[in-house]
Formats: C-alpha cells, structure tokens, sequence
C-alpha cells in the first residue's frame, strides 16, 4: 500500500520507515527540514521524502489538501499537537484514507489512580500537552464511531533509543545525573524515589504501528499504550543503573521542595512533570487485540541509549 508518515526523521520514524519499506510499501514521508534519521538505514533510498511547512500550511488551509493529494491508502501522522490540527486534516482526509494512524501520548491520563493504567481509564489530563492531546484522541474516536473515519491512536510512553537522552532516574533530562551513577556518587531524588516513569524502546512503538496496520479491523475506532511491560520506580531505576555501571547503589532522598533547591530550575520542572503523572501503563489491549510484544525491556531500552551516550563522550565515566 502507499503509506504517507508525517514527521518521519524523529525517533519512531527512525525505525517507523525502514519498517514499512522492508514490508513492500510505497512509503511517501513529509517533514518540515532536512533532518535525518537518528539510524542510517539503506531503505530511506527508497523514500519518496516531501518538505512541507506543515505550521504554515495550515494557516493558509492548504496542509490539508496537499496530504490529501499524496493519495496515500494509510497515513500516520507523528506530529500532531492541537485540535486544531487534527480537524484540518481529518476533514481533508475523510473519505480519502483507508487508515489513519496518530501519535498520542501517555500523558492523556494525567495522574495515576488505578496502576496499571488501563487505556478506557477515565482521563483527567493536566498541562497543555497532555490536555491537547487527549482532545485529540476525543475527537478522533468520536470520528471513528460517529462517522467510521479509520483512525488508530497509539499513546507512546517516554521513548528511548541510540541518538537521543533519555529520561534519567531523576525524572529529568540531565546527563550528569548517569556519570553521577557511572562513577559512584550520591545521587539525590525527590520524595521516597517511589513515583514511577514508564519508557519504551522507539523500535517497540514502530512495531506498534506495523501491528495495527495489519490489524486493521482491531484497530481502528481504538487507542493503544505503547510502552515496555512494566514501569520503574525513580528508587528502582537508579538502583539498576547503579549496578550496570558496577557499582552498588548510593543514593539520597529529600521531600520534593528541599531537593529542588540543589537542582536547576528546568531540571525540577521536569522531574515535576513526570512524578506528578507517574504513568505506569497496561499493555494488555495491544498484547490481546494487535499481538503486541515489546522486545525491549525499560531497562534495557535505557541502556542501549546510554550505552550509545558513553560512546559519544556525551556521559563521563
């Protein structure tokens, strides 16, 4: 089939693509840039990659219809961020595909109440990411049922591989925090190190996407969690770490506000962000309903990247 993917040089496109090509698809991607993939794979040469402004064409009414003009039987769509958005082209689109395929995120459920987290969970999203994307997912199953527009949603956790940082035992975004675990120091968290973060290897979500295109009758009108099979605790997390860097574990903990007072300030916002959600989500509706089985463990998704980060000079050991 020709398959359109928006913003496909990111982190599942990446693997998203070359996915599709080696399946026999006539894979067509736009992308605002030149940016290249994080992997070199010899299946983008079969590629047929647009540039589109996608901001700008929106404004102007014109996005819509140019996606629509691709022709494609499936379009997954990487970067969608506001209602919006997600209106203009699925009025453009409807009628036109046979599936269409968006990037959600976990962060629709807001808080954890009930772990795991099931996908039909009532949502209570907070901040405006979260917020616009569960209006997203609202719209597009509405569609779906109303209207039998074919759309798939697939909610990603925090997605990790060779290229890019991960999200740290920290919560937060700050490489100091591995060479501090690489090298035996204290590592300070918030609270008891009890809230959780839920990762999934970039590769896991690309298989996602395949299995809910050939699942096609058990995807549309639904949404999916795309993540590794279980969480890690902040406490657990660098625990592991710790030993993966062959050392035992050294850590200290501090109510939320006094270790924010030792952290930058974009570091304790970040941490925020994450713990105040603490996702820890099912992946038993993707396992029963598309076959899903994520090959990498959080863990083991984690070190694959970190391990590339060593590598690069990018964490001191």
């Amino acid at each position: 089939m020709r398959v359109l993917v928006i913003g496909a040089t990111g982190h599942v496109g990446t693997y998203l693509v070359p996915r599709l090509v080696d399946a026999g698809h006539d894979v067509v991607t736009i992308s605002r840039g030149t940016a290249k993939p994080y992997t070199a794979n010899h299946a983008w040469a079969a590629v047929d990659q647009r540039q589109m402004d996608r901001a700008a064409m929106e404004q102007t009414g014109d996005f819509g219809p140019a996606v629509r003009g691709v022709k494609a039987d499936i379009v997954i769509d990487m970067i969608c961020f506001s209602l919006e958005s997600a209106e203009h082209l699925v009025t453009a689109l409807s009628g036109h595909v046979g599936h269409f395929l968006h990037t959600g995120t976990i962060w629709t459920h807001g808080h954890s109440t009930v772990v795991p987290t099931l996908e039909e969970t009532p949502k209570f999203p907070f901040g405006d990411y979260g917020t616009q994307k569960a209006a997203i997912e609202t719209y597009l199953l509405q569609q779906a049922r109303l209207r039998g527009f074919p759309a798939t949603i697939i909610h990603p956790g925090h997605i990790v591989g060779p290229g890019w940082t991960p999200l740290n035992p920290a919560g937060n975004f700050n490489l100091q925090v591995f060479s501090t675990l690489a090298r035996g120091e204290t590592l300070a968290l918030p609270h008891f190190g009890l809230e959780t973060v839920h990762h999934v290897h970039a590769d896991d979500v690309a298989a996602m996407f395949m299995d809910a295109i050939a699942n096609w009758n058990a995807s549309t009108g639904e949404s999916f969690h795309a993540v590794s099979e279980q969480a890690l605790t902040l406490r657990g997390y660098a625990e592991s770490m710790s030993r993966w860097f062959g050392h035992e574990p050294n850590l200290s903990f501090a109510p939320f506000d006094a270790w924010a007072e030792s952290q930058t300030a974009e570091d304790a916002k970040a941490t925020w962000e994450h713990i105040a959600r603490s996702p820890n989500c099912s992946i038993a509706k993707a396992g029963r309903l598309l076959g899903y089985t994520p090959r990498y463990t959080s863990l083991q998704a984690v070190q694959e990247s970190v391990g590339w980060l060593v590598g690069q000079g990018r964490i001191e050991t």
